[in-house]
C-alpha cells in the first residue's frame, strides 16, 4: 500500500543500524559509562521495591493485572521498562548523527521489543495462568500453531484466520457487473441505489499491491455502498495479480490501462469526463496518468479524492523509519532484486509491514497463537489484508524511481510512452485523506499531496492508521476529523489551524457533499450496466479479484 515496505531492508541495513549503536558507546565513551551507572542505580531502586515506572496505559501486553498485583512480575516489567528507557536516553544523548541516532533507536526498539517480558511463557502471567488452568494443553496448541506457520505462513504469526471470509460471498458483495476485462484488469460497474444519478461517473484507481475490496468489505462499512447510495455512478478497477508472465509490466503499462477504463466509462454513461479516485500506490499511478493527459493535452479527469497517498516522495521517506535505510544502495540492490526476480511477493511485502509495527503486528499474535494457543481472530480487515497479491519487477522498479526523482515535485523527472511529466500543469480539484496515525503513509506527507493541486485542495485529517482511514463509516466511536483547505506550506501550522475545525465522527458524509458538488446534474438512474460496446461480462467482484 505504500512503497517504503518495497523496498526492504537488506541484513547488510540491519548490521548499519547495530554498529549505529556500538558507535554511540565508542564516541560517548564517558557517557556511557555514566548512563551505565544511572541504570545500575535505578535498577537498585526496582528491586527494592521503589521504582514508579508503569507501562503506557495503552499498552496491550501489560493489560493483565498481575503486572501491577504480583511482586515478581512488577519488578520484571520495571526493569524491562527502565532498560527501554535508559537505552533511549543514551541514544539521544549521544553524539551521533541525527541519522545514526535514528538507526540506534530502530536496532534497539527491535530488540528491546522482541525481549520484553510478555513475549516469553514464564514471563507472562496470562500464559502461566493459563498453563494451570489447561493442565498445559495451551503450550500444545501453541506448538502446533507454530508448527503451521513455521510451513505454511512464512515463518510469522497468522493474523487471521481468513476461513470464515469468502470473496463476492460475506465480503465484497456490493451489486455490480465486469463491464470491461482486459490483460491487465476487470472494470466493475456497481448497480445505482437511488432513482436518479449524477452525471460524472467516479471510478477508482486502487493500489496495485492488494486488492480493491477493501472498500467494500461489508455493507456496514463499505466505501462502493456509501458512494452509491451517495448517487454516484461509481466504477473500479480491479487489478489483475500478475506472474512472473507479466514482469515486464511497468507504470506506462498502468497509466493506459487507467485510460483505456475511463475511456470505457465515458463511453458507458455518456459523460465527457470523469472523476477519479486514487488510493495509496494506486494514487501514484493516477497522478502519473493525469501527468500525463496533460502532457497530451487532454482533460478526461475533471475532479479527484486521494486516500492515504503520498505524491512528494521526499516528504515520506523524511518522514518515515525506513527513510533511515532509503540509501542510494539500498535502492539499487531493491531495484536489482526485482529485476532478477521479475516478481514480488505479496508475502514478501506483508513481512515488510509487519516489521514496521513488530508489537502490533508479530509480538501480539505471537503471545495469543503460541504462548496462548488461541486460534488468530477472524476479522475482515485482516483477512483482505492477507489476501495478498504480486507486483511485476519492472513497476517495483518504476516505484523506487519515483523514490529516487520525486517526479510529481520536479518537472521532466518522469516519462510516460515517451512524454515528460509537469505535474504543474495538472489542473483539478483535489480532496485528499490521511490518517493521523499512519504509519506507512505519514499524514505529513499526504498534506504535501494536497499542496502539489494548490491552496484550495481540501485536506481530511482522521484520527486513524492507514487502512482504518479510508475504512470510516459513520457510527464508529471516538471517530473524528480535522478538515481545511490547503493553505498553508507547513504541516503542522495547518494542524495548529484546523484544530477549530475539529468535526465528531466520519468523514464519509463531508465527502459525500464534495462529491456531490463536483459531479454535474442529477439524471435518470441507468436501468440496466454496461453498453452495446461494453456488454456486462458477469458479476461483480468479477475473476480477477479470486486469482491467488
Amino acid at each position: 500500500m505504500a512503497f517504503n515496505p518495497l523496498i526492504g531492508v537488506r541484513g547488510g541495513d540491519m548490521a548499519t543500524a547495530a554498529k549505529a549503536l556500538l558507535k554511540a558507546v565508542v564516541v560517548s565513551p564517558r557517557k556511557a559509562g555514566a548512563n551505565y551507572a544511572l541504570y545500575l542505580k535505578e535498577l537498585g531502586r526496582v528491586v527494592r521495591g521503589n521504582s514508579q515506572l508503569a507501562a503506557e496505559p495503552k499498552d496491550r501486553r501489560f493489560s493483565d493485572p498481575a503486572w501491577q498485583g504480583n511482586v515478581l512480575y512488577k519488578r520484571l516489567l520495571q526493569a524491562f521498562l527502565l532498560t527501554q528507557k535508559e537505552l533511549g536516553q543514551f541514544i539521544d544523548q549521544s553524539e551521533l548523527t541525527s541519522k545514526d541516532k535514528g538507526r540506534a533507536h530502530f536496532f534497539a526498539s527491535l530488540v528491546t521489543d522482541a525481549l520484553a517480558p510478555s513475549n516469553w511463557v514464564l514471563g507472562n502471567p496470562s500464559a502461566v495462568r493459563k498453563i494451570v488452568d489447561t493442565g498445559g494443553d495451551n503450550l500444545v496448541k501453541g506448538l502446533k500453531n507454530l508448527v503451521h506457520d513455521l510451513r505454511y505462513n512464512h515463518m510469522l504469526p497468522s493474523q487471521v484466520d481468513t476461513t470464515p471470509f469468502k470473496v463476492g460471498v460475506n465480503v465484497a458483495t456490493s451489486v455490480g457487473q465486469v463491464v470491461l476485462r482486459h490483460e491487465m484488469f476487470e472494470l466493475l460497474q456497481f448497480t445505482p441505489s437511488t432513482s436518479t444519478v449524477m452525471q460524472r461517473p467516479l471510478v477508482m484507481s486502487p493500489p496495485q499491491v492488494n486488492k480493491y475490496y477493501a472498500m467494500d468489505l461489508s455493507p456496514d462499512k463499505s466505501l462502493v455502498k456509501w458512494a452509491c447510495d451517495s448517487g454516484v455512478q461509481l466504477f473500479v478497477v480491479s487489478w489483475r495479480n500478475p506472474t512472473l508472465e507479466q514482469r515486464h509490466w511497468g507504470l506506462t503499462d498502468y497509466v493506459k490501462a487507467l485510460d483505456i477504463a475511463v475511456n470505457a466509462t465515458c463511453e458507458i454513461t455518456g459523460s465527457p469526463d470523469v472523476n477519479m479516485w486514487g488510493s495509496c500506490s494506486g494514487g501514484m499511478t493516477l497522478a502519473a496518468y493525469l501527468g500525463w493527459l496533460a502532457a497530451r493535452g487532454e482533460h478526461k479527469v475533471a475532479n479527484t479524492s486521494w486516500a492515504v497517498c503520498v505524491l512528494n516522495t521526499e516528504a515520506a521517506i523524511e518522514d518515515s523509519t525506513l527513510g533511515l535505510f532509503s540509501s542510494p544502495e539500498a535502492l539499487r540492490a531493491a531495484k536489482a532484486r526485482s529485476r532478477r526476480r521479475g516478481i514480488v511477493t505479496g508475502e514478501e511485502m506483508a513481512s515488510m509491514f509487519a516489521w514496521l509495527r513488530p508489537n502490533d503486528l508479530i509480538w501480539n499474535y505471537w503471545v495469543n497463537n503460541y504462548l496462548l494457543g488461541n486460534s488468530p481472530p477472524a476479522y475482515d480487515i485482516l483477512a483482505w489484508n492477507a489476501d495478498t497479491t504480486r507486483l511485476p519487477g519492472q513497476y517495483h522498479c518504476d516505484l523506487i524511481e519515483m523514490m529516487e526523482k520525486n517526479p510529481y515535485v520536479n518537472p521532466g523527472a518522469l516519462e510516460i510512452d515517451g512524454l515528460a511529466i509537469d505535474f504543474s500543469q495538472v489542473r483539478v480539484n483535489a480532496y485528499v485523506v490521511a490518517g493521523l496515525t499512519d504509519h506507512i503513509t505519514p499524514w505529513r506527507a499526504c498534506y504535501g499531496t494536497a499542496r502539489l493541486f494548490g491552496p484550495n485542495s481540501i485536506f481530511i485529517l482522521a484520527n486513524a492508521g492507514h487502512l482504518q482511514s479510508m475504512i470510516n463509516p459513520p457510527g464508529i466511536p471516538k471517530s473524528y476529523f480535522f478538515e481545511g483547505t490547503a493553505n498553508t506550506e507547513d504541516p503542522v501550522t495547518w494542524a495548529a489551524q484546523a484544530q477549530a475545525s475539529r468535526k465528531e465522527g466520519s468523514w464519509w458524509p463531508h465527502w459525500r457533499e464534495w462529491i456531490q458538488g463536483k459531479s454535474g446534474d442529477w439524471i435518470e438512474a441507468p436501468k440496466k450496466l454496461g453498453s452495446r460496446k461494453h456488454k456486462p461480462l458477469g458479476a461483480a467482484p468479477g475473476t480477477y479479484v479470486l486469482e491467488k
